[in-house]
Formats: C-alpha cells, structure tokens, sequence
C-alpha cells in the first residue's frame, strides 16, 4: 500500500507529522517496546523509596540519566523511553503513559497530574491500511504547563508556555501559550 503522505521512519531526527513505521523499522519498534515494558515492570514493583534502584531503571529506559530536580512516581509506563525529553523540573504523577516513539518533550517546570497519556503514534483510519502501518509525529509540551489528572494528549500535538489542560480533557489540537483548555473533544467527523 502506498500513500505519498506519509514517508517512511528512518532517522529518529525525522519526526514530520504523518510518518509512518513499516518493515524492518516496525521489528526494531516491537523489540524496544518488549524492552520497556521488562523494564516498567521491574521499576513499577520497587519500594517507593529505593531512589537508587528508580533512577538506574530510569537510566536505561530513557538511555541517560533524569535531568536534575525531575520527580516521576511509579507506576510509570512508556513503550519506548529513547525518545523522552524531560528538562528539569519536571514533574509526573502516578500512572502516567508516555507513547514517545515519535518523541515526546516536556520543558522546564511541566506538572503532569496522576494518569495522564500522551501518545505519539497511532493506526490510520482506513480499515485496509489499519494492520499495515502506523503513523505518528511528535508532542511538544512547552515550560511550566500543568497537565490535569487523566488528560490525553494526542500525536502532532504543540502546547504552549504557561498553559493549563484540565483534568480528563482530550487534546488534539495546538494549544497556545497561557490558555486553559477543558472539555471532551470527541465528535463524529466522518462515516464510512
């Protein structure tokens, strides 16, 4: 199936909106994810304060060490880990998700509250292209934005300095600097 929208993966620096993962490409994404999970796993059953055992588990997950000042509370879920920015700060509530394999960046001074997700990929709409490929792009999350409990913020998705997402807020448009944004976002849009 070929689509001239999207392209494929090749270079963790191309994250375009409407990329997809194919092949070879996809094997490598499989095993990665196999990666994480063994590792959340194993640091989702630590005591909470083995800050030692957290932050080697964290090191691997991520593929460096957490910046200075960044507080993550088990349980913690990530499908990759390579391709999470956190800057300093930063801080991420119990029962996160983060599906970064597009790459996700939180800046500076980001509050993420309890179960919130952000998720870079997804499947395309078509029903015949569904199993064949997936197609993602990257979530950028700007300085000191809070991210209510259980929010879900979705691929492609820029969100602005000083901004707040409520609680249970589904995000899937750019969010501009110091703005509140609440409400469920889900409406039919086609049919088929």
């Amino acid at each position: 199936m070929t689509d001239d929208r999207f392209m494929p993966i090749h270079d963790p620096e191309l994250q375009a909106r409407g990329e997809r993962v194919l092949g070879a490409e996809f094997r490598a994404m499989s095993e990665r994810v196999l990666r994480a999970t063994e590792l959340t796993s194993r640091l989702n059953v630590l005591p909470f304060d083995d800050e030692a055992g957290k932050a080697a588990l964290f090191e691997q997950l991520l593929g460096r060490p957490l910046p200075e000042r960044v507080t993550i509370y088990p349980p913690f879920y990530t499908d990759h880990g390579l391709r999470l920015d956190l800057a300093e700060r930063v801080f991420i509530n119990q029962g996160c998700t983060f599906l970064d394999y597009a790459g996700i960046r939180l800046g500076e001074g980001v509050m993420v509250g309890p179960k919130a997700t952000f998720i870079t990929m997804g499947h395309p709409v078509d029903p015949d292209g569904r199993r064949q490929y997936l197609s993602g792009a990257p979530i950028d999350v700007a300085e000191n934005v809070w991210i209510g409990a259980g929010a879900t913020i979705l691929p492609g998705v820029s969100i602005g300095r000083d901004a707040v997402i409520a609680a249970g807020t589904i995000v899937a448009d750019d969010v501009p600097a110091a703005s509140l944004v609440a409400g469920q976002k889900g409406t039919v849009r086609r049919r088929w």
